[in-house]
């Protein structure tokens, strides 16, 4: 089964083409990441209109590498949730117009649930399994019992892991996007040096909170003008890895989890990954970085899998801007 999925829930369009739900025949993303650079973030409006100036060109190069032709794409997928609502109406009225073009059978994913099964792309699935959802608009920790099979244990109450390491590279001038530019200053920096706080690390449950870490860092800086930046930076990403990490473990051991896997924007960090690794000893699925920030290879997998079982989507279905992470989702 060949789908074709459409992705542009936030700043990247996305257009794949992903054969039985693993082999991936093209999966073309578009960043903005230069477009919204000089205004600290993502512009919804910007974001937009750009998706609009670019998915035809987008979808025709996705085919163009598949390797196929149109009459051989067997069901059209999209994001319909959650997101930028104005970013989602694009992407998935896209995807509406080509199965109508097609006559094939229309799915509307959900963004978050794509997100927790994107490692099985390229790993078999060890069910149960802990998943954490890591990304700038999310902090999830969810139970696997099986594709479609999912409970949320816990999510961040305040700001996602991602949205703190941007706020934290604005307050240190490091531009945006944050992550990348924080953990390569951290590479030259002390994660010892500023014992910055491990928000509900050790409360009982499973939700995260980093809105007091970004305010540490804030007064740290006000504090000390003549500060060490890659030393804020190493120390700040350590807080974040700890509570991540160890939160994460934790859950896998006490619902006695076979697997441990991550995805989405943050879990691309290195020092996430190896202190992951050595946290965890049974099987580890991280997915590849190309497959952790927003593309539409995930939507088109987790799209193969709910095909198979029979799930289709009305010509009717509306964006879900503000959707959250539940079992099987789609309205």
């Amino acid at each position: 089964m060949n789908v074709l999925a459409v992705e542009t829930s936030c700043d990247e369009t996305s257009v794949a083409l992903v054969r039985d739900g693993r082999q991936i025949l093209a999966n073309v993303v578009s960043s903005q990441i230069d477009l919204h650079r000089p205004y600290g973030g993502v512009v919804p409006e910007l974001a937009a209109r750009h998706h609009l100036e670019l998915i035809d060109a987008i979808a025709t190069e996705a085919i163009q590498q598949s390797g196929i032709s149109w009459r051989d794409v067997d069901a059209v997928a999209a994001t319909y949730g959650p997101g930028l609502a104005i970013s989602l109406l694009v992407g998935l009225n896209a995807a509406k117009g080509i199965a109508l073009a097609l006559g094939k059978p229309f799915l509307g994913i959900n963004h978050l649930e794509a997100h927790l099964y994107s490692p099985l792309l390229e790993h078999e699935p060890a069910f149960p399994m802990i998943s954490l959802i890591v990304s700038g608009g999310h902090t999830i920790l969810a139970e696997c019992e099986g594709i479609g099979r999912h409970r949320m244990l816990g999510q961040t109450v305040d700001d996602a892991a991602g949205e703190a390491f941007d706020k934290v590279a604005k307050l240190l001038g490091l531009g945006y996007p944050g992550g990348p530019a924080i953990e390569q200053q951290a590479r030259q920096g002390n994660p010892a040096a500023i014992d910055f706080p491990r928000s509900m690390l050790h409360d009982p449950g499973d939700a995260f909170s980093f809105s007091g870490l970004k305010t540490a860092v804030l007064y740290y800086l006000r504090n000390h003008p003549r500060f060490v930046l890659p030393d804020v930076c190493a120390s700040f990403q350590e807080a974040v890895v700890d509570v991540l990490v160890g939160k994460t473990v934790r859950a896998a051991t006490e619902y006695r989890a076979r697997s441990v896997s991550a995805a989405g924007g943050v879990s691309i960090n290195g020092r996430f990954r190896e202190r992951l690794r050595a946290a965890w000893s049974g099987p580890l699925f991280l997915a590849p970085p190309a497959l952790c920030t927003d593309n539409a290879a995930m939507i088109a997998a987790l799209a193969y899998h709910k095909l198979l079982t029979g799930q289709r989507s009305e010509f009717t279905l509306e964006v879900a801007p503000s959707v959250g992470l539940g079992m099987d989702t789609l309205p």
